[in-house]
């Protein structure tokens, strides 16, 4: 079932919301100092590509540097990947077979918009975030 699953949500907007985190993954990697927020944001594209039968959970460890790049993240890719997940479940939300998307996409929010001090793991028993 989460093949399948995989499967719609890769054609009907996960390819798209992919390559907007690979966007500003790589925009992020232009500057130095923000290197973190683009290896950050290609470890969240590789989850949104394929996001069933995995799961997001904290990182032990994560301190004050975590707080203060997910802040940074936030206004400069957070917000903009945020309201892509928005106008994405907008249209999937459009369809029947599409609402159970449009939920788990709303479900990636907060993951987009603070991605440090969280990490993805394979959990047979997930169905979604």
């Amino acid at each position: 079932m989460r093949f399948w699953l995989n499967i719609i949500w890769l054609v009907f907007g996960g390819f798209a919301l992919f390559l907007d985190y690979i966007f500003f993954g790589l925009l992020a990697c232009i500057f130095i100092v923000t290197i973190p927020a683009g290896i950050a944001s290609f470890r969240i594209a590789t989850y949104i590509i394929w996001p069933f039968g995995k799961r997001v959970v904290p990182m032990p460890g994560a301190g004050a540097g975590s707080a203060l790049m997910n802040l940074i993240w936030f206004f400069v890719a957070g917000i903009w990947l945020a309201i892509g997940h928005v106008i994405t479940a907008f249209f999937q939300a459009i369809t029947i077979i599409g609402i159970p998307l449009a939920i788990a996409n709303l479900k990636l929010i907060p993951i987009t918009c603070f991605p440090f001090g969280k990490m993805v793991i394979d959990d047979p028993q997930a169905t979604f975030v």
